[in-house]
């Protein structure tokens, strides 16, 4: 799509430098994009010819461009990620703010409470998350607590309350979940070891309380405390059976970010999934609505530095599943792994996204369904029918001034074309421009097959045309003893008034109903069969008619050399020696010399 002679003169001051360009409608900025060669990939929005619908909307309404030069594709990469955060421009994809994630807060207290929250604040306890999933959160949640008896009172429990005996113990004392620090019923040391594995296990490292564990279990086994060792050992056992769902591959693999990517023409689906020792600790599936035609590179790419920073990783590699440049992440690698365990990984992340697009896509087809049945019980009450019109034929007749009439037939089954059952026919019984008898004879010899064939018959014929069409049709099928069997309508173009037989006034449907434009589709898409199948055979017929004039050249010939070579011009540009590789010297010959004959009878041009 070709600029204007303002926007031709702004793509020609574009430098051939990394930056940033802003694209700007009569009312702010509606795209930010960012290039390694800014007039290059500027121009290519008004040079390219392939572009989708929504590209061509763009580059209709853009009115002027700005841009600014840095220093990198990393420098352009984060400039434009903040003007998109900033400015929410109309086709860029909007990247969602995760601020409202919960996170795990270990308290910056003497005796540290574990607790859920949605809001960060600045005192100096420690916040591991966030959770995308609540549920994931709260199974950490519910292990932490079922492993450690952690006080959940929001007392001050200085040295100097306790020793003043401030505070009594309450019923989670009574029920084993708390061992009473409240009361000085347990040591500060004792408490901080609790919190030392919990801030592990948080990080995803469970080694460190599966020995203290361990350990402890052996000691009270030696002891013959086995009531205090079955006890460790349940504990134990619930931190493997953890671990064991989480685990996907080696545990040697740790702090590593891994993201893949699925997308159709409307939609990208993402998944990340964080690991630290072999353990998928966090993961988030997203959908986002595609603006342009965006490559699955260019919607990745700022997704991994939104979610990045969503969730707060530090991880110093990141494995995907399609090649990105460019990120602006000094010391960390971003790679393709091809084998291995990595690649295990990685596939684990593609089997979520993927499915997430079946699903998507599933839901529409299931849409699309229930869209089919609302049109078809619309068309069954509009006219009365007796059952859903499941399968619908529509007749149209085609001729120019009398000459090589045709006619066309479209199938739609469950509202959809069937292509594969549209038919042309050739009019055999009817001589000159005469639409009724045509319409007569493709219907008889229509249904005439279907019943020979014994295949199943349409519950509705639709006919393009008013009453005259509409009759003969229905002649036709009480010729063949098929009234009653199948509803049929007539409908005409000027006023799309719909004809039912035996009745002389219109049908009235409503024009915005899906019923009727359900008959005008399959009425236009009748007619565009039936043009482009009279206009082959017109042609056909005129080419053919001049190469059978030769005398000596059979019509296998002119078939043979109208199939390969199209037109009767590009045969006459053949050489002599193609000519005779094609039908032979003799017949070469003829047609040289018809040919030549041809250009000495023309009219010369005058000077």
């Amino acid at each position: 799509m070709a600029a204007n002679a303002q926007l031709q003169e702004q793509i020609r001051q574009l430098p051939h430098q990394p930056g940033i360009y802003k694209f700007f409608d009569d009312e702010g900025i509606i795209y930010v994009g960012k290039a390694i060669d800014l007039r290059k990939r500027v121009s290519s929005y008004f040079t390219k010819q392939d572009h989708n619908k929504k590209t061509q909307q763009l580059v209709k309404t853009i009115r002027r461009i700005e841009f600014t030069i840095v220093n990198s594709e990393s420098d352009a990469f984060l400039l434009e990620n903040n003007l998109i955060k900033q400015n929410q421009p109309k086709y860029n994809i909007l990247l969602k703010d995760g601020k409202t994630y919960p996170y795990l807060c270990v308290t910056n207290e003497r005796f540290p409470r574990v607790l859920p929250t949605r809001q960060k604040i600045n005192d100096g306890s420690r916040y591991y998350g966030p959770y995308a999933n609540l549920t994931a959160m709260n199974v950490i949640l519910e292990l932490i607590r079922a492993l450690y008896p952690l006080r959940t009172c929001t007392y001050n429990l200085s040295p100097e309350n306790v020793a003043a005996g401030k505070f009594k113990v309450c019923l989670e004392y009574h029920l084993g979940n708390c061992k009473g620090p409240c009361e000085g019923q347990q040591d500060e040391e004792t408490y901080s070891q609790y919190i030392q594995q919990i801030r592990n296990i948080l990080s995803g490292n469970l080694t460190v309380p599966k020995a203290y564990f361990r350990e402890r279990m052996m000691a009270a086994a030696q002891d013959q405390q086995y009531e205090l060792a079955h006890t460790l050992k349940q504990k134990l056992d619930r931190l493997d059976d953890f671990q064991a769902k989480s685990t996907v591959v080696n545990a040697a693999l740790s702090n590593i970010d891994v993201f893949s990517i699925a997308s159709n023409e409307k939609l990208a689906f993402i998944n990340y999934l964080k690991v630290m020792n072999g353990s998928i600790i966090l993961t988030q599936s997203v959908e986002l609505q595609k603006k342009l035609d965006e490559t699955d590179a260019e919607v990745l790419a700022p997704m991994i530095m939104q979610m990045r920073d969503e969730f707060e990783s530090q991880s110093r590699e990141i494995l995907v599943n399609t090649e990105i440049g460019g990120l602006p992440l000094p010391g960390v690698t971003v790679t393709v792994p091809q084998i291995g365990d990595k690649r295990k990984l990685l596939e684990v992340s593609l089997k979520n996204v993927l499915y997430l697009r079946k699903e998507k896509e599933s839901m529409n087809d299931r849409s699309k369904d229930v869209n089919e049945v609302r049109i078809m019980e619309g068309i069954k009450r509009d006219l009365r029918l007796t059952e859903l019109p499941k399968h619908i034929e529509c007749f149209d007749n085609s001729n120019f001034q009398g000459d090589n009439p045709v006619a066309a037939m479209v199938c739609f089954r469950n509202a959809k074309p069937s292509k594969k059952d549209y038919r042309h026919y050739h009019i055999k019984t009817v001589i000159g421009p005469n639409d009724f008898d045509s319409m007569y004879e493709v219907v008889t010899r229509r249904y005439r097959r279907l019943v020979d064939e014994g295949a199943s018959l349409p519950q509705l014929i639709i006919v393009d045309g008013g009453k005259g069409q509409l009759s003969m049709a229905v002649k036709a099928i009480k010729d063949l003893n098929l009234w009653g069997q199948m509803a049929i309508i007539g409908i005409a173009k000027r006023l799309e008034e719909i004809y039912v037989p035996n009745d002389p006034l219109p049908l009235y449907i409503d024009k915005k109903s899906e019923s009727l434009r359900l008959f005008q589709r399959m009425r236009d898409e009748v007619h565009r069969f039936g043009i482009t199948f009279h206009r082959s055979r017109r042609d056909a017929a005129t080419l053919k008619t001049e190469l059978t004039d030769v005398k000596g050249l059979g019509p296998v010939t002119a078939d043979k050399l109208l199939t390969k070579f199209k037109s009767v011009k590009k045969i006459r540009e053949l050489t002599e020696a193609e000519l005779i590789e094609e039908v032979g010297k003799a017949k070469a010959r003829i047609l040289l010399t018809y040919f030549s004959e041809q250009e000495a009878a023309a009219p010369s041009s005058p000077e």
